[in-house]
């Protein structure tokens, strides 16, 4: 049987590599957006992404805001291109 990747296999972390590996970089507001995660929830996710390499965060001000961006690290693509690979493989495609 094929083993997923269990980082990977959560929804939204699922949802926020799948969304990085299409751009360069992308904010938390926009990644919020895109996965109606809670701030919070959207947050520990990253957070998870970025612990197990899988994530470039850099963090600064815009104005008097903070700004988070991310960013999918060699890693995290390679990663995230495996995990569609099992997936296809447990699925016979």
């Amino acid at each position: 049987m094929v083993k997923l990747n269990s980082i990977l296999h959560q929804e939204l972390r699922l949802a926020i590599i799948s969304f990085l590996v299409g751009v360069e970089w992308a904010d938390f507001k926009k990644l919020s957006e895109i996965t109606g995660a809670t701030k919070g929830n959207l947050s520990v996710q990253i957070s998870k992404l970025q612990k197990a390499g899988y994530l470039e965060v850099e963090k600064s001000f815009k104005g008097n805001y903070p700004l988070t961006e991310c960013q999918v690290t060699e890693q995290g693509r390679n990663e995230f291109e495996a995990y569609v690979k099992s997936l296809r493989k447990m699925l016979n495609l």
